[in-house]
């Protein structure tokens, strides 16, 4: 793969949605359903619901509008999260593939839900049950934060697995139908490296872009389960052979800031231009919005 460098700068302005009177905030999906207008489908805590809000600068965002909640809710699900929105490439409307996560006095654990939505804003579940469940034991008690995109006939899935605090490993599977997946049999293709420190306690949610030679993922990395911060690695074929660009990490907390004790779930657009904008969630203490980082990449 043809060397890179890449350098992202934060907006002075941060953070660019989210404050006091919504609440948290967290674990943004942006992409441009029309090509022009952007679209963050993002958790709202407070509501315990998933929503939807537009921009067309990714600075200035429009009131969130709930897209899916918990009045029709599966019984596995008491929480909804960590949500992921693409076209129906099998007819008009939109699919959502979100977590649903379930918490109690013994515990909690997380999986993959299916929604669907003509107008893509009112969803509804594809089905009662989950589409996805963690199995293996390196799944843990969750499988979330899936990421999925349609190409060449078939659907591709990355996710992350493990706790449900906070997972610890990235996973893959594909789908004929976008309901009833296969999982990848070399699972779990990335895992947090001991020796980088800004990962060396777990790694979590990613964003995949497609690139001319590959593909280049954007991921959080945890220093340890309360401090993360933003990455990147590239592969061939989006699943085997990572590697760590040089610059990790890319976006990372800054001391008596907004995002003082992490950057979270990277989300990323990029322009004609090849520039990339990113978007992430920070946190200080209980608070916690979505960012904004605009980036370069250039030859090495």
């Amino acid at each position: 793969m043809a060397s890179k460098n890449y350098s992202f700068e934060k907006y002075e302005g941060n953070p660019v949605f989210g404050n006091v009177e919504t609440g948290t905030m967290f674990d943004a999906y942006v992409w441009k359903p029309d090509g022009k207008t952007l679209r963050m489908d993002v958790s709202w805590r407070p509501k315990s619901a998933l929503a939807v809000t537009f921009s067309e600068d990714g600075i200035h965002w429009s009131e969130p509008q709930i897209t899916l909640d918990l009045a029709d809710a599966c019984d596995w699900e008491n929480n909804l999260n960590r949500n992921c929105v693409l076209p129906d490439p099998f007819g008009d409307g939109y699919l959502m593939y979100y977590t649903g996560q379930w918490w109690d006095h013994t515990g909690g654990y997380s999986k993959i839900g299916l929604a669907r939505s003509k107008d893509g804003i009112h969803f509804e579940r594809v089905q009662r049950e989950p589409i996805m469940v963690p199995e293996a034991d390196f799944e843990g008690a969750s499988v979330m934060n899936p990421f999925v995109m349609y190409e060449n006939g078939r659907f591709r899935m990355w996710y992350a697995a493990g706790e449900t605090y906070e997972p610890n490993v990235i996973c893959y599977a594909e789908s004929d139908d976008g309901v009833h997946w296969n999982k990848y049999e070399g699972n779990p293709i990335f895992c947090g490296n001991p020796e980088k420190e800004y990962e060396r306690a777990r790694i979590g949610a990613c964003h995949v872009l497609p690139e001319d030679d590959g593909y280049l993922m954007f991921y959080i990395g945890y220093r340890d389960i309360h401090t993360a911060c933003v990455c990147a690695a590239r592969s061939k074929d989006g699943i085997t052979s990572w590697e760590r660009v040089p610059e990790n990490p890319l976006v990372m907390p800054d001391p008596d800031s907004w995002d003082a004790n992490s950057c979270y779930k990277p989300t990323v657009v990029r322009d004609e231009d090849g520039s990339y904008h990113l978007w992430y969630n920070g946190r200080h203490d209980g608070y916690e919005y979505i960012g904004y980082a605009r980036g370069q990449v250039g030859k090495a």
